[in-house]
Order: C-alpha cells, then structure tokens, then sequence
C-alpha cells in the first residue's frame, strides 16, 4: 500500500525545498570519518550531561560549537555531492572551527584576564568565529537567517549613522567582536548553552526510541484505536504524530518520518493530497507543543525565564490538546463530506496487543514524565531517559541469549534493580550499568549488531542535532546586538504605544511579526529574535510573562505552515506528490485552533494554567480553566463546521457563514461577545436538530 519513497514530480517549481540531512551518511572513507566524529560528538555530549567529565561552561558551549563545525561543513558538502576545491573549503572551514574551539579552551584563563582589552589575536579568532557560524548556517538553513543575524551585526558596528531613535552611540570593532565571539552574550549565549545541554541531549533520547521501535508501536496503538473509524487513515496520522510529540520536538522531522506512512495511507482512502499533506504537516508541528519533551524552544524558554521546566509544560498542555482536538474534529468532518469510510478492523493491528508487546519502550518516557514532574532539572532526567533506553535496547538483546524461563525473570529484575539505583547513587549507577552490557553484547551471539544500532543512533542523533545547534549559535549574535544597542527597547517601546490603544493591534502586529520572520527562519531563532523583542512590551501590557512567551512560540511554530514559505508543507510535499503552496493552505484550515488559542490565553490566562486575568478575578482559578477550555472547544467546534460545510449533511453557505460567526465571537474577548457567542452557538444548534431528519441534498 505504501512506497518506500515519494520523489518529488519532475519540474515542480513548488516542491524545491528539501532538507539537506535528510540522506544518511555517505559511503566511503569520508563517510565513514564523518559518522565516526558524530558518533564521538555523542559520545562527549553524554560524558558532560553525566559528569563524567566536567569542563566550565564556557568551554562546554566552545567545543560544541566545534564538534558543529567539524561535521557540518564537509558531511553537507559530502551530501550534495560537491567535489574538488569546494570539498577542500568545507574541510578548511570545519578546521577553521576545530581551531577556534581549541583557542577558547586553551586561553580560557588568559581570556578572562583579557576581558575588555583584547590582542590582536583575540580579534582574529573572533572574526574566524562569526565567519565560520555565519558560513554554517547559510549550508544548513539557507540564506535567511544569516541574512537576518547579519543585519544585526551591521547595526552593532554601524549603529552611529541610523537616523532616529535608531542610533547608537558607536562600538570599536574589538568590542563588538568581544561581545559576539567571547563571554555569553553573543555566539556562546544561552540559546547555544542549552543546545549543548538539554536540547541534544532529548534529541538523542528520541533518536534511541525511534530505532528502538517506538514509532512503529504508536502507529500500531493508532491504527488500533481509529483506523477503523470515519476517515480512519488521517485519524492515525493526528494520533500518532501527536505521540510522536511527545518524544520529538522537531516538527519537520515528524513529517518525514510518520509521513511516509500516513500520507500515501490517507490518499489511498480517498483523502486529497493537498488536504493529506495538510493534516500531516499540522499534527507534525503541533509536537513541538506536546508536552513532555515539547520542542527546543521550550528548554529555551525555561532558561531564559528562569523558571522550572514543569512549568512551560503546565502551560502548555491544555493548548496541545486542544490543538490536536482540532486537527481531529476537521479530518472527521472532512471525512464525512466526501464519505470517507475507515480501514476493515480485521485488517488493523490490534492497540491492546501492540501496546502489550511493547510497553516496556514507554517506560524511559514515564520516567522521564515522573523526574521533570518531580522537579529534576531537564538535563538530569534526559540523561536518565537515555541511559534507560540504552539498557532496554542493551538488555533485550543480551536476554535473548539466555534460556526461556526463570534465568530471564532474574535477569530482568536483576536490571530494573541496577536502572533503579540511579535514584539512590545518582546517574553513574545506570552508565555502568550500559558498560557491563556493552561488554556482554560485545561476546553474545546477536549482540554486536545490538551495539551497531546503538552506535547508529549516536551518529543519527549528531545528524539531528545539527540544524538546531547552528542556529541557536547564530541567533546568539541578534542577542548579543539586543545588549549591546539596546535595540530591544525601541520596538519594544512601539510595542507598548500601540498597546495602549488597543492591545489586540499590539498582539496582531507580533503574531504578523513572528509569522513574516518565520517565513524564513527557523522556529528556535524566530521565537528568540521575538520574545526578546516583543515580549517584554507584551508583559508591561499586563500579559503574564509565560503567556506572552507562549504567544511569540505558538505564531512561531505556525509560521512553518503558514504560505508562502511553509517549511513543514514543502517536507510534506514530495510525499504527497502535491504543491507545498496548496498543502500550506489545506494546513492553516487544519490548524485554526493553534491561531485562536494564543489570543485566547492572552485575555485569559487560566487558559495555560496561569493566574490573574479578569475572568479568574470574577469567578475563581478553577471556574475560569473550565469555562475557557468549554469557550475554546466550543469555537473550534463552530470554526470547523464552518471551513469543511459539513455536520451529519452537507451546510448551505449561510449556516457557515453563522458557524464563523459564532466561532469569533467567542475568541473575542470584549464585552457582550461572548454572550452573543453562546447565543449564537444555542441557534446553530437548534437549526442542526431540526434539520436532522431532512434528506441531503442530491
């Protein structure tokens, strides 16, 4: 039923846009030294999150900015087959950044010392830095983030000479390269500190479940539980790119994984593929806002608000599911219109059975839930998450080599006693734990292709983590322009004279804001550039703080389907064998609650679980979440109705036209809306009862 692969038609100007990783690494010698160094960029990540070796933070971010370099230039030049002088210059720029990161460790100290009184030196290797950060980014993401960040720097080094309130007072050239190059408030700033630390460290945990058979369980259980209802096949995808949300937070990522099932299943079932390609690019990006794991953007946030992470993933549950409420209410009603009956339930894998075979796989995931709930930090329970995958993979292959029966029940308990004592002796516990393992796969029958999956997922998860830990270097330079000029404050301060006026102009202007910036960058700098810029004014215009950081993270996240540059559509594009433009515009119908929910919170922050906001005045905390989650589902259940034009029959124009009408009335907030709102949700639903007996028209 599925294919293997989905080129991409031949001459279609629309489906152009590909990632650049997406291919394996290449055969021969180099391929093999550029898997062996990811491997080994794995391996120095997990020996700093475990403690088994220990550097100062300002090597740690260094080096990892070095291992970026090192794999980034000539694995992209490898992969697109470049040869000759261009193979040349991507090594030299790969040693270009091995050297910078060797300078940073070894003048650490002198550094220090040196703070504010640079040598020439000095200078040169920070120019070498942003060069190589800058020439990173544009082979990975393309042009437009460098473009962006360059203006930054431009600003910084010729501020003097813009008019207006735009003007700084001037920087010499060693201070602007000081500011950008050393410290931590430029290329080693906080975006590039928890790429080194949390940000990678969850995206090997994925990577370890993936190959572990995760996605091929969530399917199963998806397939189980609504394959066989109305439109079945795109009920799965919503179902199962929601789960795999909760492992990994890269939304293009999902499209390309559980894609390549769901969206040639869907078709098969009569779903159009611009609408097939819509649905699986929607509940893919929505993973980035499903709790647990959520998406970088959110360990970023916790670190720049200097808040528990438990508390950004308390905000954002109730969003998340709402979110994924939507996608599932419009594929139903999408599939009602065209008929579009579910797959034979003999023909579906049974949820209970796929659940009982693997469910061992969910438990690294529930203790991570449990450790981020019981408040340990996001970096001691990835490293626990993913040590305690490596001992399920480790220790199911060297449990087949023992005999059925009582010997396999003492070894299992005897494991889950070892993968408990981390509780007691810390994390060291559970490393020795995967050596002693190691060590048995390494002699069993069976077990040394055990350690090459292992070691595949450590090259996969570097690959991985590429494309975002370039960016987070990069984007360090906009902050680091943000600190030095002041430059935050200024649209910050237009921001707020808006706001004064009419906060929702305020709030349009920063949604339209992050969408056109997103266009061209990728969410982690997007929601970086804008809640440094927009969020604090957002805050001096009463919006709780995590709410109006929720607000730029949501608009950035949807800018990926918003058209004309929707990064997640085009992924989904070659699969569908479809135009990303028309997959982008299928999307934004699919994922109309992700536009209305940020608004929503921002009038009421009980939304996200947040205190204050007039209506928790008025009624109470607890009364308020109900009520607005009731608003909300009840919006979404209109807005639907309204964009499909179906509900058990076909809607003539002027009962959508009342649907849409009472869906924004209640987003708004103002007074008597939400009255009229109910009202007119009340007159919708008496016209559907009294048309439930009349016969569809032909």
């Amino acid at each position: 039923m599925t294919e293997p692969t989905h080129p991409a038609p031949a001459g279609d100007p629309d489906l152009g846009l590909h990632d650049p990783l997406s291919d394996s690494f290449p055969p021969g010698f180099e391929g093999k030294l550029l898997f062996w160094i990811a491997v080994a960029f794995s391996l120095y990540q997990i020996a700093i999150a475990a403690h088994i070796v220990t550097l100062s933070s300002q090597v740690q971010r260094a080096l990892h900015l070095g291992f970026l370099m090192l794999l980034c230039f000539p694995l992209l030049a490898a992969l697109r087959h470049r040869t000759g002088p261009w193979k040349i210059v991507a090594w030299l720029m790969a040693g270009l950044g091995v050297l910078v990161a060797g300078y940073q460790w070894v003048e650490y100290v002198p550094l220090m010392l040196r703070s504010g009184a640079l040598n020439q030196m000095d200078v040169i290797i920070g120019v070498i830095a942003l060069v190589t950060t800058f020439a990173a980014a544009w082979v990975v993401m393309g042009a437009a983030l460098p473009l962006v960040a360059g203006a930054f720097l431009v600003y910084a080094l010729f501020g003097q000479y813009f008019p207006g309130p735009m003007q700084t007072r001037g920087y010499d050239f060693a201070q602007v390269i000081e500011q950008m190059a050393y410290g931590t408030e430029g290329i080693y700033g906080t975006p590039l500190y928890v790429s080194a630390t949390y940000i990678f460290l969850f995206i090997l945990f994925g990577a370890f479940l993936e190959k572990a058979g995760m996605i091929k369980l969530f399917t199963d259980v998806s397939l189980g539980v609504v394959g066989h209802k109305m439109g079945g096949a795109a009920k799965v995808s919503v179902v199962s790119s929601g789960l795999m949300g909760t492992i990994s937070g890269s939304g293009v990522a999902n499209v390309v994984t559980t894609g390549q099932f769901t969206i040639p299943l869907m078709k098969s079932f009569g779903y159009r593929p611009a609408f097939a390609g819509g649905v699986e690019a929607t509940a893919s990006m929505g993973g980035q806002i499903m709790p647990p794991v959520m998406g970088a953007v959110a360990f970023i946030m916790a670190e720049t608000l200097g808040v528990e992470y438990i508390e950004i993933v308390r905000a954002a549950i109730i969003p998340a599911i709402l979110y994924f409420a939507s996608a599932f209410w419009m594929v139903h009603l999408e599939a009602g219109r065209r008929n579009l009956r579910g797959m034979a339930k003999e023909d579906l894998p049974s949820a209970w059975a796929a659940v009982r075979e693997g469910w061992y796989l969910i438990l690294p995931l529930a203790v991570l839930v449990y450790l981020l709930f019981s408040g340990y930090t996001p970096l001691f329970a990835g490293t626990v998450g993913l040590a305690l995958t490596m001992f399920l993979i480790l220790g199911a292959s060297a449990a087949l080599g023992l005999p059925q029966g009582v010997l396999r029940y003492i070894f299992w308990i005897g494991l889950a006693l070892v993968a408990a004592s981390f509780l007691e002796f810390g994390n060291k516990s559970l490393w020795l734990g995967i050596a002693a393992l190691l060590a048995w796969n390494a002699i069993s029958k069976g077990g040394r292709e055990t350690i090459v999956q292992v070691i595949d997922s450590l090259a996969e998860g570097a690959k991985t983590a590429l494309p975002v830990g370039v960016a987070c270097a990069l984007v360090g330079i906009i902050i680091g322009t943000m600190t030095l000029t002041g430059a935050a404050n200024t649209f910050g301060m237009y921001i707020v004279s808006v706001g004064e006026n009419s906060l929702l102009l305020s709030l349009i202007l920063t949604m339209l804001t992050c969408i056109v910036l997103g266009m061209g960058i990728p969410t982690i700098p997007n929601y970086i550039i804008t809640s440094t810029i927009a969020a604090p004014a957002l805050l001096d215009l009463g919006v709780p703080l995590i709410v109006s950081h929720m607000f730029v993270f949501y608009f950035g996240i949807l800018a990926d389907l918003t058209p004309p540059v929707a990064l997640a559509c085009f992924a989904a594009a070659p699969i569908a064998k479809e135009s990303g433009l028309k997959i982008s515009f299928e999307a934004v119908k699919v994922a109309a609650a992700g536009f209305v929910i940020p608004y929503m919170a921002v009038y009421t922050p009980a939304l996200m679980l947040q205190d204050g906001g007039p209506l928790s005045q008025a009624i109470g905390y607890l009364p308020a979440v109900g009520y607005i989650v009731l608003k909300c589902v009840l919006s979404i259940g209109l807005w639907g109705t309204a964009v499909i034009g179906w509900l058990g029959k076909p809607l003539p124009i002027w009962m959508r036209l009342l649907a849409a009408a009472g869906a924004f009335t209640l987003i708004a907030a103002v007074p008597m809306t939400d009255e009229i709102g109910f009202a007119l949700a009340a007159l919708f639903a008496g016209l559907i009862w009294l048309r439930r007996d009349r016969p569809a028209p032909a």
